[in-house]
């Protein structure tokens, strides 16, 4: 009888399993696929105007861009300060070499997975949040995008120079998932192990990823037994191997801006206080771009503030502190607001805060930080029955408003003419922009559009007497403008400007040049010897000679300079060109 009670317990308990099972309703994927796919779509529909440009700007000055970056050896990918990013370009130049469209492509398919990341970290906070279930999908979804079809990130997806933004918040916002879905409050060696490989894949590719610790803790804080330190006690596998990465990561970023112009201390144009007084108003020019993307342009002219008076400086600081402290009081009453903010400043803080930086405002900045102005957006949301159909129709519209904004402000990222052209129409007074302009003008043929903008451009960086790095080449590429107009005196007068400045072999190349042009060989001799002996790895200098020596009848050591420019460059088009019709008048001659 004991035997068939047994018998008869464990079958019920077999029924019961079964039920159990059959009540618990399989997780769906394919809305995940699906949504996927309708993201990297869209991401492709607005970002179209731009897959076809060419490469601007800094995209020309990225390593392989060099005529001695040996391209095919990987191992140089891998040296410098972003290896991971660099990796990245690696696989691009493998699939389409000096032709941007591919890098375009991957940038655009890096932005897609990071709007799907985003949904996934908003998802779960909302369910931290305790937000209802219907609405924690629905939010989600227009955070993720919002984020993809934000204005504001057109150019940390459209200019390939900024891969280094798009990539490293893709490995930041993985790591930043990864840490959120894990099954049980503590983190576990294995997963701990995963988010700081993430992290370092991050810290690799861009180092403003470095504060990730720091917003974990601070989600740790705010989620995990909420507003207590005990979620930071229970991860203790994460933190404490984190707290000797963030020493290496720190003394591995103080080492990489000692001796750099453009940031930290190399910057003699303000002090560390006077960039941090500036930020303190510049903190909410970012935050009017996140609520009115209005006026976006690749450079902004934004005033110094060189005491804490200066231009309200103490004004925006005041906001910040009193907004922070607001944050803190009202931290339980609305914790997705207060954990926005907080996150918000956490990701500005590297770019924003006290680390002279010598773009004072830049969108791209915007891109890993968004996602703590959306989570204040989310707050206001969540307190609103955001499935009425006024409340879907006003979300569905700031969509389409921002993706056929991103869709018309991709156009300008297609053309370095147009982009300097809404960039000096936005910002006259700066000579970089000017000058850009120019550039675009000469490059494109247009040499007498492109005069009145070098001239404008040198009477403003004088005015403000900060002789850019970039002032001597400025003279340089004004003479070329001249000489592309024939107008060879005046041509030659820009030049010599240019040596007075700093004499370089591209300078007195160009002397060169202009002087062999005029037959005056003699001249041309001296000024390319001059260039040879300052840089003897300018390739155009031995190009410049070849063709002066080509016009003296001595066809040899013409072709002798051809090939040399050619084994410095075996891509340069000039000498190879050069050295088939020299080589071929040889020929004839004999």
């Amino acid at each position: 009888m004991s035997s068939k009670k047994q018998q008869s317990k464990k079958a019920e308990q077999r029924a019961g399993r079964r039920v159990a099972v059959a009540e618990i309703p399989q997780r769906r994927y394919w809305p995940y696929f699906l949504g996927g796919f309708v993201a990297l779509v869209l991401a492709f529909w607005v970002y179209e105007p731009a897959l076809s440009g060419p490469f601007l700007f800094d995209d020309r000055y990225l390593p392989f861009g060099s005529p001695t970056f040996p391209v095919d050896t990987f191992l140089a990918w891998l040296k410098g300060v972003r290896p991971v990013l660099m990796v990245s370009y690696w696989v691009n130049f493998q699939i389409s070499q000096y032709r941007p469209s591919s890098y375009h492509a991957l940038n655009v398919i890096f932005h897609a997975l990071n709007s799907g990341l985003i949904f996934l970290v908003a998802r779960k906070i909302l369910q931290l949040a305790e937000v209802p279930q219907p609405r924690q999908d629905l939010l989600s979804i227009f955070a993720g995008a919002l984020f993809l079809l934000h204005p504001v990130n057109t150019e940390a997806v459209a200019y390939v120079a900024s891969r280094s933004e798009n990539l490293s918040v893709l490995f930041f916002l993985a790591a930043w998932t990864v840490f959120l879905y894990r099954p049980a409050a503590e983190t576990t060696w294995v997963r701990a192990i995963t988010i700081l490989a993430i992290f370092g894949a991050a810290a690799l590719t861009k180092e403003h990823t470095i504060v990730l610790p720091t917003v974990l803790l601070l989600t740790d804080y705010f989620w995990n037994s909420p507003f207590s330190f005990e979620g930071i006690r229970r991860n203790w596998r994460l933190y404490a191997p984190t707290l000797v990465g963030g020493i290496l990561a720190a003394v591995y970023v103080v080492r990489l801006v000692r001796g750099n112009t453009t940031i930290g201390a190399g910057i003699k144009d303000f002090t560390w206080y006077q960039y941090f007084f500036t930020q303190c108003r510049a903190f909410w020019v970012y935050i009017r771009l996140f609520v009115l993307p209005v006026g976006l342009r690749i450079d902004y002219d934004f005033p110094i503030s060189r005491s804490i008076l200066d231009h309200g400086a103490v004004l925006g600081l005041a906001a910040i502190l009193a907004v922070a402290g607001a944050a803190f009081y009202y931290r339980k009453r609305c914790p997705l607001a207060a954990y926005g903010f907080f996150t918000f400043v956490i990701l500005m803080a590297p770019t924003s805060s006290f680390v002279p930086i010598k773009d004072l405002i830049a969108e791209r900045r915007l891109y890993l930080s968004m996602i703590g102005l959306l989570f204040i957006a989310l707050e206001f949301l969540r307190r609103v029955d955001v499935k009425q159909k006024a409340w879907m129709a006003a979300l569905a519209g700031v969509l389409v408003l921002a993706g056929v904004a991103t869709y018309i402000r991709s156009f300008v990222w297609s053309d370095p003419r147009a982009l300097w052209e809404d960039a000096v129409a936005k910002s006259p007074g700066l000579a970089r922009d000017q000058f850009q302009l120019a550039e675009a003008y000469r490059e494109q043929g247009d040499c007498a559009k492109a005069l009145p903008h070098y001239s404008r451009s040198a009477e403003l960086d004088s005015r403000q007497r900060r002789h850019s790095y970039w002032y001597p080449s400025l003279f340089i590429d004004w003479g070329l403008a001249y000489d592309c107009l024939n107008r060879e005196d005046e041509a030659l007068a820009k030049f010599h400007q240019a040596v007075a400045l700093k004499p370089t072999a591209h300078a007195y190349s160009q002397i060169g040049m202009v002087y062999g042009k005029q037959k005056k060989n003699l001249e041309a001799l001296d000024a390319l010897q001059r260039a040879q002996h300052i840089d003897p790895s300018f390739v155009m200098t031995y190009v410049y000679m070849g063709g002066v020596r080509q016009n003296m009848g001595d066809l040899g050591n013409a072709i002798a300079s051809f090939r040399h420019a050619l084994a410095l460059d075996p891509h340069n088009e000039a000498a190879f060109q050069s050295l088939q019709n020299a080589e071929a008048a040889l020929a004839n001659r004999q």
